[in-house]
């Protein structure tokens, strides 16, 4: 069993029988949040998609207090070791591959871009494929529209795709998006936080299901959908 539980903005936690892995944990500053970093003293593994402030803010307050391993691209690994002291970190690019206790993490293009909070370069955006079990879900994070999608994460069983518009693709090209990919099942993610990415998530749901074939799963935050 694999359990995702949306914390609001692009913040989720992925659940296996014995991993708690933290996608981009932004929590003090975000307004939208009901949880801390001091709530995730047992995350296992923490993955950073990109360097801005909104997906890396509590990053190294939930390490300090878990000591949850980093997984992020080599620019924005260097720079927690250099700026964090953190040590148990790994590296990783475009394309890689890192197995994981349970399962394998493929790290994924995403079109994007990706400072870190201080101005520092931090490489490449990027999403994530997750393989567990016997079970893929793809977290396209920060990201437009673009046709590879499908060659990387085509037919997963869980895609979560930004709907939010202005900084990400919205609702028109997620769902161009979920066309292509053609995933079971399709959750929504980075939106609501403010208003100018405020979006109708029912009114997506909609167009999912008139559109596409797959089966959208709108949450609140703080809810969860078990794969």
């Amino acid at each position: 069993m694999i359990k995702l539980t949306w914390l609001s903005h692009a913040s989720w936690m992925i659940e296996t029988s014995s991993q708690k892995i933290l996608l981009d944990p932004f929590f003090a500053e975000n307004p939208a949040a009901k949880v801390s970093a001091g709530d995730f003293a047992d995350a296992t593994h923490v993955l950073v998609s990109h360097g801005h402030f909104d997906h890396v803010a509590d990053v190294a307050a939930v390490i300090k207090k878990s000591g949850a391993q980093l997984i992020a691209n080599w620019e924005i690994a260097e720079w927690f070791k250099s700026n964090h002291g953190m040590e148990n970190v790994v590296a990783m690019n475009t394309g890689g591959n890192y197995a994981m206790p349970e399962g394998v993490v493929k790290m994924v293009p995403a079109l994007h871009s990706s400072g870190l909070p201080d101005g520092s370069y931090g490489g490449s955006a990027a999403g994530y494929v997750l393989k567990i079990e016997d079970h893929r879900i793809y977290f396209a994070c920060d990201t437009a529209y673009f046709s590879d999608m499908k060659w990387y994460a085509g037919g997963v069983d869980v895609a979560v795709l930004p709907i939010g518009d202005l900084l990400t693709m919205g609702i028109h090209d997620s769902i161009e998006a979920i066309k292509l990919i053609e995933p079971k099942v399709v959750l929504p993610t980075h939106y609501g936080t403010w208003p100018p990415i405020a979006q109708d998530a029912a009114a997506w749901a909609n167009l999912v299901r008139s559109e596409t074939d797959s089966k959208p799963v709108v949450l609140a935050v703080g809810e969860s959908h078990t794969v």
